[in-house]
């Protein structure tokens, strides 16, 4: 008799956790060995269970399940499909490269044939590629131009604030907080995830679940307990980097 198949899964939203794994429960072959409400936890759960599937919610906040399939360490990566609620264009070509995905909500005869591809995807190095390929697909479908320019506003006039004077953007709530090179502060209302979509990823970085900072106003990075650290911006904030974002920091600004 087979071995069960193993699968982790990964949704910030409980409803939606719960829904899937009462769906994976009404497979006799499938084991749910983990669930995760986070990217941070999601990677965590992998690379200690080391599972045969990971089914990740793309639109997590702080990681999404692109990032988690990102970090998790090489030779721990499971077969990955991805939840998510992205429309017919970007789906589609993120099914030419990606083992699959999952149109929320699941249903039962979808989630078969996801299945089916995970038990068959048991080379690592094949789903290592076809992971790199399904990242560049969906990030190319979903593309707009990155933002220039952002409106603000200030008592009685709109001020045209551009891109490059941004030095941080730190939430509360349903407002952003853009504090520029010079240390003027705007304040606009607008969520982070959808603001990071539009900025270029080679000039800002996310510190946290609300911060993100601009890669080029870092000017110190200092280690703190619990494996974070805290950066030292130009214009003298002091921004602190969650666990997880730790890692992506060491990763891209801190080796050579």
């Amino acid at each position: 008799m087979p071995q069960p198949l193993r699968v982790v899964l990964a949704d910030d939203e409980r409803p939606a956790r719960q829904f899937l794994v009462n769906l994976l429960k009404t497979f006799p072959d499938v084991d749910v060995v983990g669930e995760a409400a986070n990217g941070a936890e999601a990677v965590d759960l992998i690379e200690a269970l080391k599972p045969d599937l990971a089914l990740l919610d793309l639109n997590m906040p702080e990681a999404g399940g692109l990032d988690v399939a990102r970090l998790v360490r090489a030779g721990a990566t499971p077969a990955i499909a991805f939840v998510t609620a992205y429309d017919e264009f970007a789906i589609q070509a993120f099914e030419l490269n990606a083992i699959d995905y999952l149109l929320k909500p699941v249903e039962r005869e979808r989630l078969a044939t996801t299945l089916e591809r995970a038990r068959a995807a048991t080379a690592v190095a094949e789903r290592a590629n076809r992971l790199t390929a399904a990242s560049a697909a969906l990030d190319s479908a979903i593309r707009r131009p990155y933002l220039e320019r952002i409106p603000v506003r200030r008592r009685d006039e709109t001020v045209i604030l551009p891109v490059r004077q941004i030095a941080s953007v730190v939430a509360d709530g349903e407002l952003l907080h853009l504090t520029t090179i010079g240390n003027e502060r705007f304040t606009i209302s607008h969520r982070l995830h959808a603001l990071e979509a539009r900025l270029d990823p080679r000039r800002f970085v996310r510190l946290s679940r609300g911060t993100l900072a601009a890669v080029d106003q870092i000017q110190k990075v200092s280690p703190m307990p619990g494996g974070t650290y805290q950066v030292q911006m130009s214009n003298g904030q002091a921004l602190s980097v969650s666990r997880i974002q730790a890692r992506i920091l060491r990763d891209t600004l801190l080796r050579i």
